[in-house]
C-alpha cells in the first residue's frame, strides 16, 4: 500500500476518533461514542506503523500535512463548513512540506 494511502487511512481515523471524543465532550453526545473513539485512534497508530519511512519522526511529520488537509475535508463534509482561501492555502503550504519530507531523495 503507498504511503499517502497509509495516511490517508491513518487520518481518517485520528480525525473520526478525535471528533467521538469531541461530540462526547463539546456537543453532549452519550459516552458510548467514547467506544469507537478509542477504536479508531488504536487503529490511527498503527497505520502510522505502517509508514514507508524509516524513521518514525519521519513518517510523523511527513503525515502532517496529510492530516491537515484531510481535517479540512472533515470540516468541509462532516461538519459543513467550507474551508476559506487561507484554510486551502495553509493547507497547500502542510501538503507541499509533507512530500519534500516524505519524497525527498537521501543519500545513505
Amino acid at each position: 500500500m503507498s504511503a499517502l494511502a497509509l495516511f490517508a487511512i491513518a487520518a481518517f481515523c485520528e480525525i473520526a476518533g478525535c471528533f467521538a471524543f469531541w461530540a462526547w465532550a463539546r456537543m453532549g453526545q452519550s459516552p458510548l461514542w467514547l467506544l469507537p473513539g478509542v477504536g479508531l485512534l488504536i487503529g490511527f497508530a498503527w497505520a502510522l506503523t505502517l509508514s514507508p519511512a524509516d524513521q518514525a519522526g519521519r513518517s510523523f511529520a511527513s503525515y502532517g500535512g496529510i492530516y491537515i488537509t484531510a481535517s479540512l475535508v472533515w470540516m468541509w463534509l462532516i461538519e459543513g463548513r467550507r474551508p476559506d482561501a487561507w484554510d486551502l492555502a495553509g493547507g497547500s503550504l502542510c501538503l507541499a512540506g509533507a512530500a519534500v519530507i516524505l519524497f525527498a531523495p537521501r543519500g545513505a
